[in-house]
């Protein structure tokens, strides 16, 4: 049988590569410009399969630095998107917040030009791809200083935490790593942060060898490592060779156990965020609890099924409306996600946050037992990760990367009143690529649909 290729065109070396490097990096400094030589041709480096940069002056760069006044901006913003080609055959007005009716990916992914203000400077936008885990693949028009404010605003965060972060030439800023079998990989330069470096790395062995891996991320030392939890896990294996100040994990959900092993592990403070690719950052955790909603140009609602918004301390589907980034100015945005609008230390935050659909699980005897009970037996068992599926006939599988598999059968079993069959996996990536739904039901809320 003749073989089929994988390999996707996409990721071919430097095949969308556009610009000069003088576009990508102005005003870079012959000393910023060895740092990116000298990277690009480590020995152990991974393939460069892509060619990024700031775009920013040097005048840009430093304005980044402060975020946009977030207060009052929400009237400016809407006022931008009544004139938006997306809304022009909307009937009835768009005078509040809440007239504006409610979009979802499909709409961007049906019409992303109706989303982009008419006005916009286009030689200023950038783009960047979205997979998506529920719909189609999508490309987003960027924009370049909200992308440098997000930077800072990260780097704030991590100041706030650890006392200090500050530009280091000897290390990189910061390297996301990734899991993946195919990934975009890059070295830039970080904007308005000394030139110091950061990359975009790819830790599976089938991209790059991990005696390479261990030698270019010590010689890299990154300041500050970013990912989602299936990489993550990873860094596990690597704790002879970094040392972060600061890990960040975003775009999954991180366990409990996950957590609390990077911060044993590297004795340093772990931040979890929330957001999208089409939101930017919503919202972050730095301490395991409710997600504090960022203090930026971002507006939350937790809707009903019927798309009406609902009180604090209610469960429902967490809406974003996004202001910061300029090329594509959001009014009520679906998640997929689920929540409850809370108050930590007065500011607004995200609590019992589940990725897309909030699951019910059904019991033989029609009970519901909601997915957070199962989390929280889930992460005592010291898995890091898991798939929990109930058949339309009320049958449980469950997947876990980690932990006990006997525990865990147990508990969920008691949980649910029925045997759970219990399948274990050694790492979070033997759940599947990309972002896999924790927790699946086929059951109706109204009971067990019986075999045919």
């Amino acid at each position: 049988m003749r073989e089929t290729s994988l390999d996707l065109a996409e990721y071919t070396p430097m095949a969308s590569a556009a610009l000069t490097d003088a576009e990508r990096w102005p005003g870079l400094s012959d000393t910023g410009a060895a740092r990116l030589a000298a990277a690009n041709g480590h020995p152990a480096a991974p393939v460069w399969r892509h060619r990024v940069g700031h775009r920013l002056s040097p005048a840009e760069q430093e304005a980044a630095r402060t975020q946009l006044p977030a207060t009052g901006w929400l009237e400016q913003h809407l006022a931008v998107a009544r004139s938006l080609p997306a809304y022009r055959r909307h009937r009835g007005t768009l005078e509040t917040l809440s007239d504006f009716p409610l979009i979802t990916r499909q709409h961007l992914v049906d019409d992303i030009g109706g989303f982009v203000p008419l006005d916009a400077d286009y030689e200023r936008m950038l783009h960047g791809t979205s997979s998506g885990s529920t719909g189609a693949a999508l490309v987003m028009p960027d924009d370049p200083d909200e992308l440098a404010r997000g930077f800072h605003w990260l780097r704030d965060i991590v100041a706030g935490l650890t006392g200090e972060w500050s530009p280091d030439p000897s290390r990189f800023a910061v390297v996301q790593v990734v899991w993946q079998r195919q990934a975009f990989t890059y070295v830039s330069v970080a904007p308005g942060f000394g030139e110091s470096l950061v990359a975009r790395v790819n830790l599976h062995p089938g991209e790059w060898a991990p005696e390479d891996q261990r030698a270019f991320l010590r010689d890299a030392d990154p300041q500050v490592i970013s990912g989602h939890p299936t990489s993550l896990e990873h860094l596990l294996d690597l704790r002879d060779v970094v040392r972060p100040i600061a890990i960040i994990s975003s775009a999954m959900a991180l366990s409990a156990t996950l957590r609390a092993d990077l911060e044993r592990t590297f004795d340093c403070p772990v931040i979890d965020v929330y957001g999208l690719h089409e939101t930017r950052p919503v919202a972050v955790s730095t301490d395991g609890g409710p997600f504090v909603v960022a203090d930026r140009r971002v507006h939350v609602e937790i809707v009903g099924p019927d798309g009406v918004a609902v009180p604090e301390g209610e469960i429902g589907e967490i809406v974003v409306t996004a202001g910061e980034n300029v090329f594509l100015p959001l009014v009520r945005y679906r998640t997929g996600d689920t929540g409850r609008l809370v108050r930590v230390d007065g500011r607004l935050a995200i609590d019992a946050l589940e990725g897309r659909e909030a699951t019910v699980f059904i019991t033989p005897a029609g009970a519901s037992v909601p997915s957070v009970d199962l989390t929280q037996h889930l992460q005592d068992a010291g898995a890091r990760g898991w798939s929990v599926e109930q058949a339309a006939d009320g049958s449980v599988v469950a997947t876990i990367a980690g932990g006990d598999a006997g525990v865990v059968a147990a508990r969920l079993g008691a949980m649910l009143a029925r045997d759970v069959t219990v399948r274990r996996v050694d790492t979070l990536a033997g759940l599947g690529e990309g972002k896999p739904r924790r927790y699946r039901s086929a059951v109706p809320r109204g009971g067990v649909t019986p075999r045919g």
